[in-house]
């Protein structure tokens, strides 16, 4: 082989060849299957109680915030409807102060004189 391109060629088919034969070994396509790991197992158990109680815990949570902005809705209501008795109030008693009154509020009363005795 004289020619560069053939060199060339031969090359790269071996690095090639190389390649998918170290990539075939490495996968070991050959092996039995491997008996499951009784660690991965418990692991995988685990994981399963895991997501069930996360469930739970969610739905707890959510009844609980559902609870909460409820009562906090039913708190919003009473606090606007004081809030407008209030201002009610304080309006009629702004309205009562600047009205003109229709009889003087002044009782005149006529008392006999006071008399003060000694004795000494």
């Amino acid at each position: 082989m004289t020619s560069h391109a053939g060199r060339l060629c031969a090359l790269a088919a071996s690095l090639l060849a190389f390649f998918v034969l170290w990539a075939v070994v490495a996968a070991q396509p050959w092996s039995p299957a491997k008996a499951a790991d009784p660690r991965l197992a418990a692991l995988a158990r685990r994981e399963q109680r895991l997501r069930y109680e996360a469930r739970l815990v969610r739905r707890v949570v959510a009844r609980r915030y559902a609870d909460y902005r409820r009562r906090y809705a039913a708190y919003r209501r009473a606090l606007a409807r004081q809030r407008s008795r209030a201002a009610a109030a304080r309006a009629a008693a702004a309205a009562a102060a600047l009205a003109p009154a229709a009889s003087p509020s002044v009782r005149i009363v006529t008392l006999p004189p006071l008399t003060i005795t000694r004795s000494s």
